[in-house]
């Protein structure tokens, strides 16, 4: 096996947002870049996540931007404040999308998909020379060379600088299989767990007429986390955004507890409660003077049996039992994966000068919301500039 005569003096690998922000960095600063993808196409995950509108980022302050990130180190912050919501917007309009912002404050092309801004992406890095590969599977280090199965067989490639972007662990069927961190020491990895993900629940049988139901108007606390967000009942357990925030808790196995008045006092709801129900049921009485609707009901009667006389605390803290997340092949993204500490500041390899990482290989907890499309965009745009330096002067 011999290196591909078609050697870059920069290589990327993986062609998500990470590895592509990183090739237009490369690009820009006049260094020669071949993009290596695994699957067919480029940017898979990234289309599907647009498929129900692409949410690129959020419009709010920068420190409740970084806030949403959690405990991260310093210099990860500074990357994250140095490509933050209002350099995304910028750079998606100078691709010619136009933006709007919607109630809570994310951010999405009005066209609400992905494919225009990948295809002008996509248009404006081959302007500069930028070379695609598909279907090139990496498969680690041979003497230090990058190894890949391509379909004209194996290859090597000697460039002066490698920026690895191929992502977590999630959505095998996309491209992001963690395969990756089979070439790597243990000690460089944290353990791949589900982020972003739903919950398991073994439901009892009245439970299924309510398969499908959203749940609105509540909120959920978990290891001091609250989150006002929605959620949908359904068949496998609980899913949806209103849950995503809370899952780095929920892996810890904390409790989880359902607020169904969160605007209301326990003092207010045995107010309310108080009230004469005449021949009402208990159902229509909770619906009548709380406003609470059939999948509130149902998660009550599912949780709270048997109910107790004096409802208000129940209703302001139910127990939500459940088995944990769903399966990580299941789950939006991963936590885990290269440890920060093995990389320093530009976000090199410690071990492994000129090769660095970024975006969702990264052991961080990014949510949704247009925060981990953000954060993978930074993250590629900081390793990118770095390797271009690099690459530049030597």
């Amino acid at each position: 096996m011999t290196p591909h005569d078609d050697n870059p003096d920069a290589l990327v690998i993986g062609a998500g947002p990470a590895g592509l922000m990183a090739a237009e960095e490369l690009s820009a600063a006049g260094v020669s870049v071949l993009v290596a993808d695994a699957m067919p196409a480029p940017g898979r995950k990234f289309l599907m996540a647009g498929k129900s509108g692409l949410n690129l980022t959020r419009e709010e302050p920068l420190a409740s931007y970084l806030a949403a990130f959690g405990p991260v180190p310093d210099s990860l912050r500074g990357i994250l404040a140095d490509f933050g919501p209002p350099q995304v917007c910028a750079w998606a309009e100078g691709l010619g999308q136009t933006l709007f912002t919607g109630s809570t404050g994310r951010v999405f092309p009005t066209v609400m998909k992905a494919s225009p801004l990948l295809r002008a992406w996509l248009a404006r890095l081959d302007g500069r020379g930028v070379r695609l590969r598909t279907r090139w599977r990496w498969t680690g280090w041979s003497d230090g060379a990058p190894r890949f199965e391509t379909p004209q067989g194996a290859r090597l490639l000697t460039p002066k600088v490698t920026v690895l972007a191929m992502g977590g662990a999630s959505w095998r069927r996309l491209g992001s299989d963690g395969a990756w961190a089979g070439a790597f020491p243990p000690e460089a990895l944290a353990p791949f767990a589900p982020a972003n993900a739903g919950l398991c629940v073994e439901w009892s049988a009245p439970m299924a007429r309510h398969y499908g139901r959203p749940v609105k108007g509540c909120a959920l606390t978990a290891g001091g986390t609250t989150s006002r967000g929605e959620f949908v009942i359904s068949g496998r357990g609980l899913e949806g955004g209103g849950l995503y925030t809370l899952t780095p808790a929920l892996r810890q196995e904390v409790p989880l507890t359902l607020d169904l008045a969160p605007d209301r006092s326990v003092d207010d709801l045995r107010r309310r409660l108080a009230r004469p129900r005449g021949k009402a049921t208990l159902a229509n009485h909770l619906r009548r003077t709380l406003g609470l609707g059939p999948a509130q009901l149902a998660l009550l009667q599912e949780f709270g049996r048997p109910l107790p006389d004096d409802l208000a605390p129940l209703l302001k803290a139910l127990p939500l039992r459940h088995a944990g997340p769903r399966p990580l092949d299941e789950a939006i993204s991963t936590a885990g994966g290269l440890r920060l500490s093995a990389l320093d500041a530009d976000l090199m390899l410690t071990v492994r000068p000129g090769t660095y990482a970024a975006g969702e290989m990264l052991d961080w907890d990014a949510p949704t919301g247009g925060y981990l499309i953000t954060g993978c965009l930074a993250t590629g745009r900081h390793a990118g500039q770095a390797a271009a330096v690099r690459a530049t002067s030597r």
